[in-house]
C-alpha cells in the first residue's frame, strides 16, 4: 500500500494537542485521521513526528499515513486545502519509501520557545508567547544552557512519573536569544520527552531569576528527580520549527 509523507502546520491555541483522544475531537491527528478517512473513503491512521502539547504551536510537523488511492498526490493537497480548518495547514504532500515512518524515522528536532520579557502589552502575538516581565540573568541562563547539553539522562526533566522507556536523550543545543524585549530559546535534539523542552526553559529561567545555580545543572541530570528542576512553563510559547530525517 502506498505511504504518504505530509508536511503540516498549525496554530495549537484551540486544539488539544497532536494525540487523539477518545474524550474531544479537538487534536490535531484526530482532525487529520477523520479528513483523510472521508476524502479517501478508506480508515486512514495518521502517525506524526512527535506529540505537540495542548496549546503548543508547529511551523513544521512531520506525519505520516498508508493508502490505497486513485487520486494523485496534488489532488490530496488540495483536498487537505479545501477542508482543513485555517489554524492547520497542509504545506507538501510526497509519497514516501515504504518504510518511511514519521516517528520512527525522525533523527531529531529543533523547538523555539518564545518569551515576553517586557510589560508592554503585546496583543497580536499573546497565544505565542510567554508574558514574563521580571529581570533575568542572561548570562547565568546561557551558562547552564551549555551543561544541559550532551547525551543525559533527562528524567528529571519529564512529567510522566512512570517509564516504559529509555529516558535517555541527546540534546545538541540550547541557544538563547536576546531579541529587545524578546527572549528566544532554540532548542535541537535527536527526541525529547513529555513536556522536556517545557520544563528545561523552566529550569534555566530558574536560573536567571537566581533560584538555581548554573553549576546544579549536573547534579539535577544525576538525580534524575523532577522535583529539583524548574517549572513547566505554558505551552502557548512553544513551536516546532524543524524535523529531520
Amino acid at each position: 500500500m502506498p505511504n504518504y509523507r505530509l508536511t503540516l502546520c498549525y496554530d495549537g491555541t484551540r486544539w488539544k494537542g497532536w494525540q487523539k483522544q477518545g474524550n474531544t475531537e479537538q487534536t490535531i491527528q484526530g482532525k487529520l485521521e477523520t479528513l483523510l478517512s472521508r476524502l479517501l473513503d478508506q480508515p486512514v491512521e495518521v502517525a506524526g513526528s512527535g506529540r505537540t502539547d495542548a496549546g503548543a504551536h508547529a511551523k513544521m510537523q512531520v506525519a505520516s499515513f498508508r493508502a490505497k488511492t486513485p487520486m494523485s498526490t496534488q489532488e490530496i493537497l488540495a483536498g487537505l486545502r479545501q477542508y482543513l480548518p485555517a489554524d492547520i495547514g497542509a504545506i507538501d504532500l510526497t509519497q514516501a519509501e515504504p518504510r518511511f515512518h514519521a516517528r520512527l524515522s525522525c533523527t531529531g528536532k529543533t523547538y523555539v520557545y518564545r518569551i515576553w520579557n517586557s510589560d508592554l502589552p503585546n496583543v497580536f502575538e499573546r497565544n505565542y508567547l510567554y508574558h514574563l516581565h521580571e529581570p533575568l540573568d542572561l548570562r547565568a541562563m546561557r551558562q547552564a544552557a551549555e551543561d544541559l547539553c550532551g547525551t543525559h539522562d533527562y528524567r528529571a526533566f519529564c512529567s510522566l512519573k512512570r517509564f516504559k522507556r529509555s529516558t535517555v536523550r541527546r540534546v545538541e543545543a540550547i541557544t538563547i536569544e536576546d531579541l529587545g524585549p524578546e527572549l528566544r530559546f532554540v532548542v535541537s535534539g535527536d527526541g525529547f520527552l513529555y513536556h522536556m523542552v517545557r520544563i528545561l526553559v523552566g529550569t534555566l529561567l530558574a536560573v536567571g531569576r537566581g533560584q538555581l545555580a548554573p553549576d546544579e545543572m549536573g547534579d539535577i541530570l544525576a538525580c534524575q528527580d523532577r522535583r529539583r528542576a524548574g517549572e513547566t512553563v505554558p505551552a502557548c510559547g512553544l513551536c516546532l520549527v524543524d524535523v529531520r530525517y
